[in-house]
């Protein structure tokens, strides 16, 4: 029989058993929704065969995992050879409390570390400016300057664990605090592997914490790119983050559109600074959400490796196999989490960290599932961390790479959230790009449409969410919360004014000078970051040079 004979006779069948035993079904007990689809809109029909993949060119679409288009994986062995990097993002309070949790983790079985960082710190302040107060070391750790990076890592060796920082608009010189400790450790920065967030464009749609406008912006990203392709080869120099555009309130088809977008606006800008692609574009990294629509989710990351693949190859001429491969880090969904029966979120979490397993994740969190209450506690981030442990080495989904592939469903999925955020990158490079697309509030407007659509679905319990909107209870008993004392805010401040007393002003003095004039003239800012940050210069004086030089961001004003 020719394959021509064999798809006639599948689509006879197909059409026969809907009509037929499912029609007669479906008129006997109706089904629960007139219509089922995806939370990026995309169809799901009842049943999947052969019939929906039936075109699709298995070596351009799949081909095999470590080679283009990577959709099957960016590792030959995935984790066959390498389980992924056991990375629960950490930070409150004082640098010493933070250190104490990262080697609480470290000493639970977690393979790499991730610092969250209070607002005065992602915002460029120091923790004794007015602006800090009573901010200080409440939703990440307070890092002012190089002393409090050496205590932050102190007895943690730099070149022995993989560090990531989720830091944006002043992560070039957190970056230069990291290499200083590690020098003051007496480690080579060439060996130093890590992350620093670094994705600027993402703040300015979904997370608000801007501090310049953003053409001097993005000469800063350059800048790590530069820096980091000769100095630190290991290091990841952005981290282009879907994860906050999610919890924005944007679709999973969205959430890969706009974060691949902002990516091609990075490259862009590198290239047009003069930089190789093949010299930087290895180190971009990603970052994304993991949601509860298990499928959609796991067929999510499958598309986003082979567009970027497509991206890169076809778009930006690299040649380098290595500048293809979309590697990203995965934290499971925050906005998912629920205040009521916080003990159901251990589910969530479990089902999230789940897909992003197997949809080929490098690195990953998972949420504690106390976090819609605060910070999470001691037992709530063991229970997290075993959550990972226990998929890693129980569930044995590990033991064959992309187990779903073939799956008719997945397959389908995957090809239409391509095809979905295929439109979406086009429409937005017609606009001039993901800058421009920004600008005329575009971006916004397309998530905070998807958020107000799945608001209303809940209201009207169009979606359930179990705890919320269905299966309530009238009495909960509350888990122990993690509560930040205010001594902390007096203990980081106290720190802050020794190291004024203790430091050379007059060097602090020069090297501020001397960053000042680079920025003004162009120069890579980077050696001029590391040589302040030696000198104890503090994080609010070195952005408070760039403020003067580069101006801060006011939204309305124009981009």
């Amino acid at each position: 029989m020719s394959q021509g004979d064999a798809t006639r006779d599948l689509e006879e069948a197909f059409g026969t058993w809907k009509e037929g035993v499912y029609g007669k079904a479906v008129t006997r007990l109706k089904e629960r929704k007139a219509s089922f689809a995806t939370t990026s809109g995309i169809q799901i029909e009842p049943l999947y065969t052969p019939l929906d993949v039936k075109d699709q060119d298995y070596l351009e679409k799949l081909g095999f995992p470590g080679e283009y288009p990577f959709t099957r994986g960016v590792q030959p062995t995935m984790y066959r050879g390498r389980l992924w990097t056991m990375r629960q993002y950490a930070g409150f309070g004082t640098a010493e409390e933070t250190n104490a949790r990262f080697r609480y983790l470290l000493e639970q079985g977690q393979t790499g570390l991730s610092v969250a960082f209070d607002l005065p710190t992602q915002l460029g302040y120091d923790s004794d400016d007015p602006l800090a107060l009573g901010e200080v070391g409440k939703v990440g750790v307070a890092i002012s300057s190089l002393a409090d990076m050496e205590v932050l890592f102190k007895d943690i060796p730099l070149d022995k664990v993989s560090t990531s920082m989720t830091i944006n608009a002043p992560a070039a010189i957190l970056l230069a605090m990291y290499i200083a400790c590690a020098e003051k450790q007496g480690v080579n920065p060439r060996v130093l592997s890590g992350t620093i967030q670094n994705d600027i464009l993402k703040e300015y749609v979904a997370r608000g914490n801007y501090i310049f406008p953003p053409q001097p912006s993005m000469k800063l990203i350059v800048d790590t790119f530069a820096y980091c392709s000769q100095n630190l080869p290991e290091w990841n120099t952005i981290s282009v983050s879907g994860y906050h555009i999610r919890e924005a309130g944007a679709t999973a088809v969205q959430e890969v559109a706009f974060t691949l977008a902002n990516g091609m606006e990075y490259v862009r800008a590198a290239v047009k600074a003069g930089l190789d692609v093949d010299a930087f574009a290895p180190r971009i990294s990603f970052f994304f959400n993991a949601h509860n629509n298990f499928f959609e989710e796991i067929a999510k990351f499958r598309a986003a490796r082979r567009l970027w693949a497509r991206i890169m190859r076809e778009r930006f001429d690299a040649k380098n196999p290595r500048s293809w491969a979309l590697r990203f880090h995965t934290q499971t969904g925050g906005s998912t989490l629920t205040a009521q029966q916080p003990d159901n979120n251990i589910v969530r979490v479990t089902i999230q960290a789940l897909a992003a397993v197997l949809g080929g994740t490098q690195s990953l969190h998972t949420n504690s599932r106390d976090e819609a209450l605060a910070l999470p506690s001691e037992d709530s981030v063991r229970i997290a961390l075993r959550t990972q442990q226990i998929i890693a080495y129980e569930s044995e989904v590990t033991d064959t790479i992309d187990p779903l592939a073939g799956s008719y469903f997945v397959e389908h999925l995957t090809d239409e959230v391509e095809r979905k955020a295929t439109e979406y990158i086009d429409k937005i490079e017609a606009m001039g790009g993901a800058v421009r697309a920004i600008e005329n509030g575009y971006i916004s407007r397309e998530i905070h449409e998807s958020a107000y659509r799945y608001q209303k679905e809940i209201e009207r319990n169009e979606r359930i969410i179990v705890g919320v909107n269905a299966f309530t209870v009238e009495e909960e008993t509350l888990p122990r919360i993690l509560k930040v004392s205010s001594a902390v805010e007096e203990a980081q401040i106290e720190r802050l004014r020794r190291v004024r007393r203790e430091r050379d002003d007059a060097l602090v003095k020069d090297s501020l000078s001397a960053l000042r004039k680079a920025a003004e003239g162009g120069d890579n800012l980077m050696p001029y970051f590391i040589e302040c940050v030696k000198a104890y210069a503090t994080l609010g004086e070195i952005c408070g040079v760039l403020r003067d030089v580069f101006g801060e961001y006011r939204p309305g004003e124009g981009m």
